[in-house]
């Protein structure tokens, strides 16, 4: 799970200061806010993860990518170039890594972690982007231990040095050749093990910082329009795509009758349908069809004949419920196109998500019926939730076009302490605005 992310120079945030995440974290906000800018970083990151490009420090993407952020320009905080983009992040580890001596004959244990942090420094020039420095932070013991991957200041040619604190490689006999670049923006390359006798261990911090960026995994705003007929091959998807284009090829490949007992029971209780199935539409075919029952004295009909709602709200029951335990969900404006009372109901599946399958949460939102589900709900203490299970922020645009973040405090009673001004529009303004427009047509008819 993901603890805290930072980070400096990126589109509207000149600095987002250290921002703390929870098993649900919400950002909300006006529109231009910055609040998709948060999202658009975390999928920036996990990207260039998944790029087969080793050299690619920024994968900025294309039209095939989880998102598309364009030029270097583009992505640099007031298209200024050049700039330094750098981020921190801190995560906790979904197994205790245990880091073995290299030295030692034996299964003799040199760190032992739960979590990491990491920090990274990338320079952006005239079409040319590479890594200044990354460093991974930990601590052991209660002393800090970390290894830090840096260009080296006094040479115009991308030559890299190894740094520690807490801990000291030891250089294999002979010149000490400089380190070329390294993998992407996080990965020591192979000469930082083979240069030195003591660290075939740093390749475990890199696949863990890989590791907690594939368990990402993103729904974005727009949903794919719902099908009479859906093809499965019977391969198993990994996500159910950035427009839940995916989420019947999942639910049939979960090959578990739960789920999507699971998704009915959510579907139901959101009080959009009574029943809902899919079915193949004949035996030995690979067409399938998804059946719902708006009332339980009323006929199955197809998912396209019934409102557009269900189709919206699919893919993010079946994320949560199909994506494995422990990982984390990014989820834009998961409320379009939902009536309020289902965009209430939402909260309640998150939390029954975070609760009962440890997964992460991470929405940006408009809806503030979601909002005041999860204060009402804190306030009750379902299923044992606490302020401590949820973040809450409000970006907001100052006049200098900046993006600004304020965190929400939020007590045991589910009450808001520092409401922003205007935070779901001026619902007092309009009240007073209509009182008094009806106070004088009163008064004119007299």
């Amino acid at each position: 799970m993901f603890k805290t992310i930072k980070f400096k120079n990126f589109k509207s945030w000149q600095d987002t200061g250290d921002i703390s995440l929870a098993s649900l974290t919400g950002f909300f906000g006006n529109n231009s806010s910055g609040k998709s800018s948060i999202i658009q970083f975390f999928l920036l990151l996990k990207q260039t993860v998944e790029s087969s490009d080793r050299q690619r420090v920024l994968n900025t993407g294309d039209e095939r990518s989880y998102v598309e952020l364009g030029t270097l320009y583009d992505i640099a905080y007031n298209h200024i170039i050049p700039s330094v983009i750098s981020f921190k992040l801190e995560w906790d580890l979904s197994e205790e890594l245990n880091i073995f001596n290299p030295e030692s004959s034996q299964e003799d244990v040199l760190f032992s972690l739960n979590s990491l942090e990491f920090y990274s420094e990338i320079k952006l020039n005239d079409n040319q982007i590479f890594l200044e420095n990354f460093c991974y932070n930990f601590n052991y013991n209660s002393e800090n231990i970390s290894f830090k991957f840096k260009k080296n200041a006094e040479k115009d040619s991308c030559e890299y040095e190894l740094q520690s604190e807490g801990y000291q490689p030891k250089r294999s006999r002979g010149r000490a050749w400089p380190l070329p670049v390294p993998i992407k923006n996080y990965g020591f390359p192979d000469q930082a093990i083979s240069y030195f006798q003591n660290t075939g261990f740093l390749s475990d911090f890199s696949l863990a910082y890989e590791k907690a960026f594939e368990s990402i995994y993103y729904l974005g705003p727009l949903r794919e329009y719902p099908k009479r007929i859906y093809s499965w091959a019977g391969e198993k998807p990994r996500d159910v795509g950035r427009r839940g284009e995916l989420a019947i090829p999942a639910l049939l490949a979960s090959q578990q009758s739960t789920i999507q007992e699971t998704i009915a029971y959510w579907l139901k209780e959101l009080a959009l349908i009574h029943s809902f199935q899919v079915q193949a539409i004949a035996k030995d075919r690979k067409d399938y069809e998804v059946l719902v029952q708006r009332f339980p004295d009323t006929a199955k009909v197809l998912i396209t004949d019934v409102g557009f709602g269900v189709s919206q709200v699919l893919p993010v029951l079946v994320l949560c419920y199909y994506a494995p335990e422990g990982s984390t969900i990014i989820l834009e404006q998961p409320e379009i196109h939902l009536h309020p009372s289902v965009q209430a109901g939402l909260a309640d599946v998150f939390i029954d998500a975070i609760k009962t399958r440890k997964i992460q949460i991470i929405v940006e939102s408009h809806s503030e019926h979601l909002l005041r589900r999860l204060q009402r709900r804190i306030a009750e203490e379902k299923d044992g939730l606490s302020p401590q299970d949820i973040k809450l922020y409000f970006c907001n645009s100052k006049q200098d076009g900046s993006s600004s973040l304020t965190t929400l405090e939020i007590d045991d009673f589910g009450n808001i302490a520092n409401w922003p001004e205007n935070f779901f529009g001026d619902e007092i303004g309009d009240l007073f605005a209509m009182t008094e427009a009806a106070i004088k047509r009163q008064i004119v008819s007299e």
